[in-house]
């Protein structure tokens, strides 16, 4: 089903989403494909793969889920390279793949910190020059989307590797916005606020720390991954062609309560 304001139908369009077979990737993919957009998910875990191509498929536009590791550069560009095949071009990508690692900061080595980066800042750099280079090559401009964390802002304890690689994001953005904007291509960052995943599941079982989260933003809720869904619209379609080299804080006031 497309969306009902032609501004915001991505009817005949391409949207990549990395990390896309859960969480907030699933949440962007679910917004896309509503909107008309057919949709690439490039992640890990096969079996996950399907079962989001899968209820994506309901939404009647076609669906391919491909394995990729964001941290290996053959498996970005083999991806990449397939979905142009298979669908015949890339209007939109979403760079949301990306894990956070828990450790000591004054006893971690070089190698396990680079894990990490290697992923959310490395890997994003890749996917997005894979597909910025199609996007330029075919012409017609194209949506480039980044995800990073209210942890760019706050910091995480325990976490530098992961605040450090999301904090990064803001200036590739900047830079590649700058760079690409001759060639009509948007390139954008999203930080999102504590959500509702998988991943966060054990944080939302510590009820002191949910309790918390809670309190401190003012819509008095946890986020969801449906919150993603008309964002992800919105900075894939015509309504966002003016809009570049931001960064879109999606916490429920969080940030500045």
């Amino acid at each position: 089903m497309s969306a009902a304001n032609p501004l915001f139908d991505l009817t005949g369009r391409v949207a990549v989403v990395t990390g896309g077979n859960k969480g907030i990737g699933l949440g962007f993919a679910r917004g896309l494909a509503a909107a008309g957009a057919d949709i690439a998910i490039w992640a890990r875990n096969e079996a996950d793969n399907e079962r989001a191509a899968e209820e994506l498929r309901a939404f009647g536009t076609r669906v391919i889920a491909l394995p990729c590791d964001i941290a290996d550069d053959e498996t970005i560009v083999s991806a990449c390279g397939r979905t142009v095949e298979e669908l015949g071009r890339i209007d939109a990508c979403f760079a949301n793949a990306g894990f956070g690692d828990v450790y000591d900061p004054l006893k971690v080595s070089r190698e396990r910190f680079r894990v990490v980066l290697d992923v959310n800042l490395d890997g994003t750099f890749v996917t997005l020059r894979e597909v910025a280079k199609h996007m330029v090559e075919r012409g017609g401009g194209g949506k480039l989307v980044t995800i990073s964390s209210i942890t760019e802002r706050f910091g995480a304890a325990n976490m530098p590797g992961y605040a450090a690689s999301k904090a990064a994001l803001g200036g590739i953005v900047r830079s590649m916005a700058i760079q690409l904007a001759r060639h009509d291509i948007q390139v954008n960052n999203l930080q999102p606020g504590w959500i509702e995943t998988d991943s966060t599941g054990p944080m939302m079982a510590n009820e002191k720390l949910s309790d918390t989260v809670v309190h401190r933003t003012p819509a008095r809720r946890w986020g969801t991954t449906a919150d993603f869904e008309g964002i992800a619209v919105y900075l894939a379609s015509n309504a966002s062609n003016f809009h570049t080299g931001d960064t879109l804080c999606i916490d429920g006031g969080y940030s500045i309560f």
